[in-house]
């Protein structure tokens, strides 16, 4: 019986250090084929889209956002007092200059001019037989008929009625004009607003307004450049007329052009900017006042600018940076300064040179190093 359990224990072991030997043989063989299906990582070629780097020569501008005003916004007000007769073109209608707009009930005031033109002639009639009276009485004194007293009184009665007749030519030149007020013309080619007096209704001097008017062609459009860039502007606008395109919201291509026309005199202390105007055609009459709009203007032009897509462009603590593809096809980072951009196109003042090849995709995953496949587009 004891040399049984001897056997049988000796059995057992045998048993378990051949087992222990198969798994360690096992686990080495795994290991062996997960090495050799798993490459290192570090040797691995991240496909990326690159770009050539070009030189060339591009428009450079400057954007902001800007406001538009009309050139002449005024309150059409009645010169003289009475009722509103006619009102003869609707509300926010387009009128030329001249235009009849309003007319005031004229009837007083063609009273008036008819009453100053007879005033007139009895004043004329007064004064014909004063003259006539005058001659006469000049024979009689010098022949020694006439006292010089009498005659100096027909003198001056000659004379008063020359003076009346002035007066009512006068008089009737302001009845005329007071008659011409009743009618009120558009004084420019503009927009008319809502109407605030309708027909029958009374009007005095200087009262409230019977509309507005504003004129739409052209139209002024009103920003705020910094003084930063206020020196390139001066310097710009001293070798020609400085073009300016509007951007109405939305849209990516401009529909009305202009120019600069004005800078103010003064830079804003609390805000470091000026004033600045542009005057843009408007012949659709498309752009109204006080519209938000965004104003481009062309400055000059970048000669030698490198230009690389604005998607290979990565920023970080440092600034913006890009991946150009270094010796070996290792990703190499470069910090760069920007200039203007034109299109997708974006000028890099710094930090990288013309015919390197620059990263414009997958750029979150690759870093400063990694082995890339340039993929050229």
């Amino acid at each position: 019986m004891r040399s049984w359990k001897i056997v049988f224990a000796a059995t057992a072991v045998a048993a378990i250090v051949i087992g222990f030997a198969v798994l360690r043989r096992g686990e080495a063989l795994l290991g062996s084929t997960a090495g050799a299906a798993t490459p290192n990582p570090a040797t691995i070629a991240m496909p990326v889209p690159v770009a050539t780097i070009v030189k060339r020569a591009i428009p450079v501008y400057l954007d902001y956002s800007a406001r538009t005003e009309s050139i002449r916004n005024i309150a059409l007000q009645a010169k003289v007092s009475g009722y509103i007769r006619a009102q003869h073109v609707a509300d926010g209608t387009d009128v030329k200059e001249g235009d009849l707009l309003y007319t005031i009930d004229p009837r007083d005031f063609q009273a008036a001019l008819d009453q100053a033109n007879a005033q007139a002639q009895r004043d004329a009639a007064a004064l014909a037989y004063a003259q006539s009276n005058l001659e006469r009485g000049s024979s009689l004194a010098k022949s020694g008929y006439l006292a010089k007293d009498s005659f100096d009184q027909r003198a001056s009665t000659a004379g008063q009625a020359e003076a009346a007749l002035a007066m009512d030519q006068a008089a009737i030149r302001t009845a005329e004009l007071n008659l011409g007020y009743t009618e009120i013309r558009a004084p420019f080619a503009g927009r008319l607003g809502r109407n605030q007096a309708p027909v029958g209704a009374l009007i005095s001097v200087a009262g409230a307004p019977l509309n507005t008017l504003v004129q739409l062609d052209p139209i002024y459009v009103t920003f705020n450049p910094s003084e930063t860039d206020l020196a390139a502007i001066q310097r710009a606008r001293a070798a020609g007329k400085i073009a300016a395109d509007i951007f109405l919201p939305g849209e990516t291509l401009a529909r009305h052009r202009g120019e600069l026309t004005f800078i103010d005199n003064t830079v804003d202390r609390s805000t470091g900017t000026i004033v600045a105007r542009a005057t843009i055609d408007n012949a659709d009459l498309s752009l109204l006042p006080g519209q938000y709009v965004r104003i481009r203007l062309a400055i000059g032009t970048e000669p030698d600018a490198l230009m690389v897509p604005e998607t290979a462009l990565g920023s970080s603590q440092l600034g913006k940076y890009v991946y150009v593809v270094g010796e070996g096809n290792k990703a190499d980072q470069r910090l760069v300064s920007l200039g203007p951009t034109d299109g997708g196109l974006v000028a890099v003042m710094k930090g990288v040179a013309e015919g390197e090849q620059v990263i414009n995709g997958n750029l979150q995953k690759i870093g400063p190093g990694a082995l890339v496949k340039p993929m050229l587009q």
